[in-house]
Formats: C-alpha cells, sequence, structure tokens
C-alpha cells in the first residue's frame, strides 16, 4: 500500500514539474500574444513570425485577418495570431550587436 502512495506522490510531483516547465510558459506566450493583436492597430509596424517588417494597414477583427503593407503597393493578409512583435529598429539592432560581440566558442 505504501508503494501506490508514494508512486503516486511521485506521478503529481512530475506531473507539476512538467506543468510548471512545458504548459506554463506557453500559456503564457499565447496570452502574450493574444495582448498583442488585441491592441494592433492601424500604422503600426510589425514583425511577423517568417521575419517579415510591414506596416497593418486594416485589421478585421471578427475573421482575426490583419492586412499589412510590405512594400510599395505589395498588401499580404495575415492571421493576426502570425505577427510576432511590434517592430522597433533600435530593440532589433541592439539584439543583433549583443550576438556579435559573443565571441563563438571553439568546437572540440
Amino acid at each position: 500500500m505504501e508503494e501506490f502512495v508514494l508512486l503516486g506522490l511521485i506521478l503529481i510531483l512530475l506531473l507539476g514539474a512538467y506543468w510548471s516547465m512545458v504548459i506554463f510558459p506557453r500559456q503564457r506566450d499565447f496570452q502574450k500574444r493574444q495582448r498583442f493583436a488585441r491592441q494592433l492597430g492601424v500604422g503600426d509596424e510589425v514583425i511577423t513570425y517568417g521575419g517579415i517588417i510591414g506596416k497593418v494597414v486594416d485589421i478585421d477583427a471578427a475573421k482575426g485577418v490583419a492586412y499589412v503593407d510590405i512594400a510599395d503597393g505589395i498588401t499580404i493578409r495575415l492571421i493576426t495570431a502570425a505577427l510576432m512583435q511590434p517592430y522597433e529598429p533600435d530593440e532589433i539592432a541592439k539584439a543583433a550587436n549583443q550576438g556579435v560581440e559573443q565571441e563563438p566558442k571553439p568546437i572540440r
């Protein structure tokens, strides 16, 4: 009987660890993306999951679709979930420079 209690306790601990390391971070990221999509407005510059930078020209919230201008005369239609983050050139440049400044470690 004690073995079953111990096994049950270990199983509960493993499920709790899995939830806290896998499920919870995914839920938090999903909620963050949902907030970003709800706050989008016409004229916002955004980055898509494909790395394309564009400007939102229209949003059809009922369908979950955003129309993004990626070049003069080229507008693409995206689901709002595909819009990753706002485009902030200074932040992107800062992140890129941090990656360049770090020396690569030799492969052994």
